[in-house]
């Protein structure tokens, strides 16, 4: 029987749970990562962008290792066929994109952790977990032998409905209504004009989600959907095949690598913090509900868990009180903005396909740089004036 003793446990090593731990590493907490799969990275789980300003925003430098593609324009299609371009050649920019390649770069940042004095432990997976005076006993099935860990404070980073937050009394399950049905393709033979553009496809096209495609190489792209399935009776991967099968991009692709999966796109869990315990990432609902990318605030959420957490550490105090200070950080960055993104998207999902057609029309009078939430709000209240009434309060 081995059992372990450390500062502070972190379950999953995802970019929240790596993130967190290169934290603590880097202030000289003892910090042990746990994993449940066999390889840090698999399997993927999103469309893979990510953009200059989120790195450095949490202190990470570009590495070419880890980037597949330079990204240098998005075009926006709705069902009628019209589409909107924003590139270099018709806006200023505010930002560089990039499609990574997460097997990569998720390793890259444990792996940060690990150079900092980090512990990681594959294979590795928690299934029952108690308080015992001021710490928290973890039971593991491992791979390694791992049998128990004793830890001051747990850092739940395992995934959307986190078996360990539940184990220590959190409430972090999302309604059923909330949480994305999820499908890509990694696909070959790729043949887009344009293999630096992102291309986004909205409307009955895939009722209650969009299409994306997202460049990886000169032929090679992850092509993939989200979709709500309070808004359809049909899988999300009738809707992928129905498009894979008819777009002329694709006509000529094979696909290399599948990936499914739940994403969660209502905002924030209230219950991210306990005695003892912080719950980052996909876990505590870290994914922008409008445009569900997740990798921006799920390091966010790793980078201020593991600050606080440092200084409950040096404080010794882990108390549900002590470790709010989290939950305060992180509405106040993510949080607010997040519950108006949520009710955009509870707007858009009532829109019929003339309606989301006309707001991708007057889009055209939006530079890229000044898109944001606030200038979409606009551009729907412009499209459709009734919107006012429920969108005008927003901001």
């Amino acid at each position: 029987m081995m059992k372990i003793e450390t500062d502070v446990l972190i379950v999953g090593a995802g970019p929240s749970g790596s993130m967190a731990a290169r934290t603590l590493a880097r202030n000289g907490v003892d910090v042990t990562i746990i994993d449940k799969t066999s390889e840090i990275g698999t399997p993927k789980r999103c469309a893979e962008g990510i953009t200059t300003s989120t790195l450095s925003k949490v202190g990470i430098e570009l590495d070419e290792r880890w980037i597949a593609r330079n990204i240098t324009g998005i075009e926006i299609t709705s069902t009628d066929g019209s589409s909107i371009v924003f590139d270099e050649s018709n806006s200023n920019l505010p930002d560089n994109g990039y499609v990574l390649e997460r097997k990569v770069f998720d390793k890259h940042l444990t792996a940060q952790a690990i150079n900092s004095g980090a512990r990681v432990y594959l294979r590795t997976m928690a299934v029952d977990a108690k308080r015992v005076d001021d710490h928290v006993l973890v039971t593991c099935e491992s791979f390694f032998g791992v049998d128990e860990i004793e830890a001051k404070i747990v850092i739940a980073a395992d995934g959307p409905k986190s078996s360990i937050a539940r184990l220590l009394g959190l409430n972090t399950r999302v309604d059923v209504n909330n949480i994305a049905s999820c499908i890509q393709y990694e696909m070959v033979g790729v043949s887009a004009p344009n293999m630096n553009n992102v291309y986004i496809y909205i409307g009955s096209v895939v009722p209650g989600g969009y299409i994306w495609i997202f460049p990886k190489g000169d032929d090679i792209a992850n092509v993939g959907l989200g979709i709500l399935k309070s808004h359809t009776d049909k899988t999300a991967k009738y809707y992928l095949d129905n498009f894979v099968a008819t777009n002329e991009f694709l006509k000529d692709s094979e696909i290399v690598e599948v990936n499914v999966g739940g994403d969660p796109v209502g905002g924030l869990v209230k219950d991210r913090f306990g005695d003892n315990v912080l719950v980052v990432g996909d876990a505590a609902g870290f994914v922008n509900p409008l445009t569900g990318d997740g990798i921006y605030s799920a390091l966010k959420s790793g980078y201020y868990a593991g600050g606080v957490a440092n200084k409950s550490i040096l404080d010794g105090d882990y108390s549900s009180s002590y470790l709010r200070k989290y939950y305060d950080l992180t509405q106040e960055d993510i949080g607010n903005d997040y519950d108006k993104y949520n009710r955009v998207k509870e707007f858009l999902l009532t829109l019929d396909d003339d309606s989301l057609n006309s707001i991708v029309s007057n889009l055209s009078d939006v530079s890229f740089e000044d898109v944001t939430v606030s200038s979409l709000i606009k551009v729907i209240i412009k499209s459709s004036p009734k919107s006012l009434l429920k969108l005008g309060k927003l901001f």
